[in-house]
């Protein structure tokens, strides 16, 4: 009984409003479920408990002499994600009235989850701690089993560090002292001998990642890794040209599509082409004049290949090139860059053999050639990356079959020398599958294998000064770059595709991408990154700089304007229409911008709601600055005063020593420095406020929130958000089980506006269940728009439907793609099932079908269909049968039958076998079949098929040549489709 007492107290106080002893004063709402399951539990209950935290503890400095800690206090804690920029404020204030006690010690610490039980007996504490030892919390176990059975349910997992430079320079002092023995490093030429090349490079801290959005195909076109991708830049085309890899819409596999995506408008389209390669991934495409060359890559797991495509990107053909000189091995997951009318090959695989050969092909000779290279070259690998610069390759990374490399090496056309790159700061860790490229004079690493889960980091190296540093990638962490590519248009990183593929989770690809990468000019090339590095000459050239310049009257600069506020009579107003200060920004010449945004940055001066931007034809950058700069500058008015009136003899060298870093550097200190570096205060014209990309999801869940809320609608309904959707051309369709609470149609007219401009959408659907009727009318329902027809443009060619009479598959695409790489150009084609048009189309504008009857009974599909063969400009060579095929079909013609329905065809086997010519032909029939039963349902359909062959008078041998597996209909039930051959033999 007294266990049941004290867990009835214990709950009780749980339940009260009082605040508890713990410092926060209540439970963690994180773990309140877990509490509650617990607690539920008769021979249970929880004491105390923490959820998990984060803190900082500002504690006084611990004597020698003491023993115990002497307390502190808590700077920071939380049992939540904290925001960094508060935490950084809290810790370093740079408001002289709230300065620390620079005495104290700072602590970081994290604490995982720990909660105690009291359990009703040992036998039910060993079994708790059991399950708690099992889901990771390993060391939980009993901590008191004397009068009250106590377990403690926890993990070791737990973070206390020093923050800041006391504890590291605490220990540093300690070894140095006399007492310890150690002796301080030796200084030559003004430089500690030390690691000389670990410093911390400043630059750009991050860049955003923003979501392309696609118009044009569907957007799961570009859902690919293994593919290559170039950017065009001719007189009929610009933009990026993906060719092949493997993924796409509906069943995933290896393409051979040539799509070109316009990164700056997001418009996707099919390049129509003749003929193209075969379908592959790990190849390579390069870019010489207005040619594509593709070269190697992988068709299938045992057929690697070596051939060598051109795509004229102004004619939009094809064409397979005929080269000698030189065996080039079949490979795939190589790397090639062009320089010139060359195309340089270096590794790859081929089966299980790497290769560190590197060929180059003369594009005008077709010639290939293995060079004969000199130097410290690279070992064996596959799956990195090359790209040139000038007359250098550089080439990064990859896998040289037992592990990941991190090298990077330097090739010279000229010479035909490698060279290992040593570049200061530190390197990309090992990778294989990743991207490179180049901007300006710049080299970029991003993505690959191993994926690093919480840091998406670009790395970068300045070729000049031969230095690596790393910028963190601000991506909603979707983002799989791993066989993707990276391609730079514009001042744009532009990465499309990539992805993995894992047993247990399944196959997930990455969206095109965007990186916008201007603020990595925005750095000073000509000074050292370190502000203590500004020295007495460099002070003169920025003197002699801003002497060359005669300032405009309406513009003031630190040095000329004693009277320095934020107060404009220039009306400036927000969104809303009301009045409001005007904006304000700080004008630097480039070559200064980097010292003047660390500084900005680091007082908090930088108003990170404003965009910064160039003036001048990129010449000066303009930062907005906040208010809190205009309160510095009011504060320290009299020593401005006299720094403007030129009473000053403060130069940069003075006010911070040579080895002073920008950590170290006051307010009035930066102050000076800006002045000496001619920043210039001027009104913002421009005030172009930052919008964080947002995804439609978000989007549509605060305007809809926002509804809601002004409806007096439950927020609970927020949870009932659709959270997938799909396109048909301009109509989004959301699933058919979306928006069915009889809530949301009361606020229905209001509601389907909002939730199509957040999709970004001219109209608005919702699925419906295809209707159980012999034409398997669509149910669709159009919530907004006038009508339901749509154009959906597929593998380029136009399908034109009313979507709220018609049905469409989109599971089917991998079997329409299958169609129309059929050759059939002498072929007359029997479509019994032919819908819309979904096979029709493909045998006619992609197979190039001779002649196609197609064979409907659905009117609206009829209507459909003749819409699509006017649209596609195959009118001429589509008979269109209306009716019931068993009755229109015609007899004796076809050199190959469709027979496109699922579950089951079978009722119209016959007809097909009476299509067929008496020679015979192929059938392609579809069913839906259990996966365990493929071999009994092929066996079924081959004796049907020769059965009704000889009960019509044919003398034919029936086999299956291929059974194509389309997709996944139902849990073990899979839509295949049988390739039936008849071949007429002698009685």
């Amino acid at each position: 009984m007294e266990f049941e007492k004290r867990k009835a107290a214990t709950l009780a106080s749980l339940r009260s409003e009082e605040t508890d002893k713990s410092p926060k004063g209540t439970v963690d709402t994180p773990i309140i479920p877990l509490l509650d399951v617990l607690n539920r539990h008769p021979n249970y209950f929880t004491t105390s408990s923490c959820s998990g935290r984060i803190s900082i503890l500002s504690q006084p400095t611990r004597k020698e002499s003491k023993k115990k800690a002497s307390g502190g206090t808590w700077l920071f804690i939380t049992h939540d994600p904290a925001d960094p920029d508060s935490v950084l404020d809290l810790i370093f204030r740079s408001d002289p009235t709230h300065l620390r006690d620079d005495q104290n010690d700072l602590v970081f610490r994290f604490e995982p989850l720990i909660i105690a039980v009291e359990c009703k007996d040992v036998a039910s504490a060993q079994s708790l701690v059991s399950k708690a030892i099992a889901c990771g919390f390993r060391e939980s176990g009993i901590t008191n089993s004397n009068k009250r059975v106590i377990i403690a349910i926890r993990c070791s997992i737990r973070l206390e560090v020093p923050l800041g430079k006391r504890g590291t320079d605490a220990f540093l002092e300690a070894l140095q002292s006399d007492s310890g023995g150690f002796v301080r490093p030796t200084v030559e030429n003004g430089c500690e001998n030390a690691h000389s090349g670990s410093r911390a490079v400043p630059g750009c801290s991050s860049l955003s990642v923003v979501q392309i959005e696609v118009s044009g195909e569907p957007e799961e076109n570009l859902y690919l890794w293994g593919h290559s991708a170039c950017t065009l830049g001719n007189k009929t085309q610009t933009g990026i040209l993906v060719f092949g890899g493997f993924g796409g819409m509906g069943r995933h596999g290896r393409r051979n599509h040539s799509l070109l995506v316009e990164p700056l408008s997001g418009s996707l389209r099919a390049i129509q082409v003749e003929s193209s390669p075969s379908p592959r991934l790990g190849h390579t495409s390069s870019l010489v004049g207005d040619c594509v060359f593709v070269i190697g890559g992988r068709a299938d797991p045992e057929k690697i290949l070596s051939d060598v495509w051109v795509l004229n990107a102004e004619k939009n053909e094809w064409k397979l090139l005929e080269c000698s000189g030189d065996v080039f091995p079949p490979r795939h997951r190589h790397a090639a860059a062009a320089v010139g009318s060359k195309i340089y090959v270096f590794g790859g695989l081929n089966n299980e053999t790497v290769t560190s050969s590197l060929h180059v092909l003369d594009t005008d000779s077709l010639l290939w050639r293995e060079l004969l290279v000199s130097g410290e070259g690279p070992c064996a690998r596959h799956s990195h990356s090359m790209v040139a610069c000038g007359s250098q390759l550089y080439t990064f990374g990859g896998y040289d079959g037992q592990e990941a490399l991190g090298d990077l090496y330097r090739f010279d056309i000229q010479t035909s020398k490698w060279k290992k790159v040593k570049a200061a700061g530190r390197s990309p860790h090992a990778r294989f599958s990743h991207s490179m490229f180049v901007y300006r004079n710049h080299l970029g690493v991003i993505g690959g294998c191993p994926v690093r889960q919480h840091c998406q980091e670009l790395a970068i190296l300045d070729l000049r000064l031969c230095m690596w540093r790393h910028v963190k990638l601000e991506t909603t962490g979707e983002d799989l770059f791993v066989r993707s590519t990276a391609h730079v248009f514009g001042d744009d990183l532009v990465m499309i595709g990539g992805g993995a593929s894992c047993y247990a989770f399944g196959t997930k690809f990455s969206k095109p991408v965007k990186i916008n990468l201007i603020p990595l000019m925005l750095r000073d090339d000509n000074l050292k990154p370190l502000i203590g590095e500004l020295h007495t000459d460099q002070i003169e050239i920025v003197k002699s700089q801003k002497s060359r310049h005669p300032w405009v009257q309406n513009v003031q600069t630190l040095t000329e304007a004693p009277d320095l506020n934020f107060k404009s009579d220039l009306p400036m107003s927000d969104d809303n229409g009301k009045q409001m200060d005007a904006y304000w920004v700080l004008k630097l010449e480039r070559k200064y911008a980097k010292i003047g945004k660390d500084i900005l940055k680091k007082f908090g001066w930088l108003d990170l709601a404003r965009k910064v931007y160039s003036v001048e034809g990129g010449l000066h950058i303009c930062f907005p600055v906040s208010a809190k700069f205009s309160d510095v500058l009011n504060e320290n008015q009299h020593c401005m005063e006299s720094l403007f009136e030129g009473q000053s003899d403060h130069t940069c060298k003075p006010v911070i020593g040579e080895e002073c870093l920008i950590d170290e550097v006051t307010c009035s200190k930066a102050l000076d420095i800006l002045k000496e570096c001619g920043a210039t205060k001027l009104v913002d014209e421009v005030a172009e406020v930052k919008r964080t990309a947002k995804s439609p999801l978000q989007i549509m869940t605060e305007s809809v929130g926002s509804l809601i809320k002004d409806k007096g609608l439950p927020a609970e309904l927020l949870e009932e958000l659709s959270t997938r959707w799909e396109r048909l051309g301009d109509i989004v369709v959301l699933p058919v089980t979306s928006f069915k609470n009889p809530l949301w149609d009361s606020i229905g007219e209001d509601l389907w506006p909002v939730i199509a401009k957040s999709v970004n959408a001219v109209r608005l659907a919702r699925q419906g269940r295809v209707a159980d009727t012999t034409t398997r009318d669509s149910t669709l329902e159009i919530l907004l728009g006038d009508n339901g027809w749509v154009d959906h443009r597929e593998n380029g060619i136009l399908y034109s439907f009313d979507a709220t009479k018609c049905m469409f598959s989109w599971g089917n695409l991998s079997e329409k793609l299958r169609m129309g790489s059929l050759d059939c150009r002498d072929e007359i084609i029997v479509d019994l099932f032919a819908g819309i048009g979904y096979f029709v189309l493909p045998f006619l504008v992609r197979a190039k079908a001779k002649l196609v009857y197609a064979c409907e009974w659905n009117p609206h599909a009829v209507e459909a269909l003749r819409r699509n063969v006017q649209a596609n400009s195959v009118s001429d060579r589509c008979i269109i049968l209306e009716g019931d095929n068993r009755t229109t079909a015609p007899k004796g013609v076809a050199n190959r039958v469709c027979l496109g329905l699922i579950p089951s065809s079978e009722s119209s086997w016959a007809t097909a076998v009476g299509a067929l010519r008496s020679e015979g032909g192929m059938l392609h029939i579809h069913g839906n079949v259990v996966d365990s039963e493929e071999s009994s349902w092929t066996k079924y359909v081959s004796e049907s098929v020769g059965e009704t062959a000889r009960s019509q008078g044919h003398c034919w041998e029936v086999s299956i040549e291929h059974l194509e597996r389309v997709k996944w209909y139902a849990p073990h039930i899979r839509h295949v489709v049988a390739d039936v051959r008849c071949r007429h033999t002698q009685k």
